[in-house]
């Protein structure tokens, strides 16, 4: 999940009630739902000269990682689920497990988005990578570190690969679906205009810079509550229906496969009506394609989804064919 910074100062509530015009309201002709008035913090105290806040974004990797280790745990707790009827890991070890899982969420998300989406800008201004409060993340990148994590891991402690990485394949969704509402409630990575029912009037003004907009405020897709649908809930209940219903664990890597594949094709999706990132935005260029050749093109989110639905796809089949 990647996360740009909030679209307003820390500490300041993201409000729909002010357009960029200065009104006070809404016009009566708006077309679109107004943003509810939610912080992105939880809470905050001043300690010392020091504001200290918990936002929604910082408890949503901490739940998501709860969540997904106590799913792991209860597939580890249950040998019969596993082929030959044995957990690749036992309770202890996967209690340090999830200790370089943590290290390769954090370090790779951090070092993903600074490399995919603004190498520039930390280029001219390095002590900022170290800054994570304010934002900026990314699911590729978080995605690597813990396949990096798990490599070493598993190679130190002789564990098998395949088991291990269907385990945390099973437990990745709660943590996408709670970082897409967060997403949605710091008001960034909205979606592009639109003038459907459920269109959005997300605050800022950035997201209220909408060429052509007809009259009132721009409405924009809720692409961040799209992901969450998909990548959280739909993929979540298929790849925990598969492991605990349909003995998918016994056939190692498919697990894996299956979450790979349908991350990639529901990301890969939902671009087509995400806002792309400013960066790769110019006037020759108003979609926002990372890479374009004789008027077709991919946003860096697509690019960097392709190889997952392909490497998906291809586990898949193997594992059906290995097993």
């Amino acid at each position: 999940m990647r996360a740009r910074p909030a679209r307003a100062p820390p500490g300041r509530r993201h409000t729909a009630r002010i357009d960029p015009g200065g009104v006070d309201r809404y016009p009566t002709d708006m077309n679109g739902i107004p943003f509810p008035d939610i912080s992105p913090e939880v809470f905050s105290f001043t300690l010392g000269g020091f504001t200290l806040a918990l936002r929604w974004y910082a408890l949503a990797y901490i739940a998501g990682i709860l969540i997904g280790w106590r799913i792991a745990r209860a597939a580890v707790l249950r040998p019969g689920l596993w082929q030959g009827g044995e957990a690749p890991m036992d309770r202890a070890m996967l209690e340090a497990f999830m200790t370089w899982i943590i290290l390769g969420i954090i370090l790779g998300g951090r070092i993903g988005y600074v490399l995919f989406y603004q190498p520039q800008q930390y280029l001219s201004d390095p002590a900022a990578i170290l800054r994570v409060w304010e934002g900026g993340m990314s699911f590729h990148g978080g995605l690597a570190g813990v396949v990096v994590a798990t490599l070493v891991f598993c190679r130190t402690q002789g564990i098998a690969l395949g088991p291990t990485s269907d385990m945390i394949a099973l437990g990745v969704a709660p943590g996408l679906f709670l970082g897409r509402i967060a997403n949605f409630i710091n008001a960034e990575l909205w979606g592009r205009p639109t003038d459907l029912p459920w269109g959005v009037i997300f605050p800022g003004e950035a997201a209220q810079d909408c060429a052509g907009a007809l009259t009132g405020l721009c409405a924009r897709h809720p692409s961040q509550l799209y992901e969450a649908l998909l990548e959280g809930l739909v993929l979540g209940a298929l790849v925990l229906f598969l492991a605990f219903r349909r003995g998918a664990l016994r056939r190692p890597w498919l697990v894996t496969g299956v979450f790979s594949a349908g991350y990639g094709t529901a990301r890969f999706l939902v671009e087509f009506v995400r806002q792309p990132d400013a960066q790769f935005v110019a006037p020759g260029n108003p979609l926002g394609l990372a890479f374009e050749a004789g008027g077709w093109g991919l946003t860096m989110g697509q690019a960097l989804s392709l190889p997952m639905i392909l490497a998906g796809l291809g586990l898949v089949l193997w594992a059906a064919r290995r097993n």
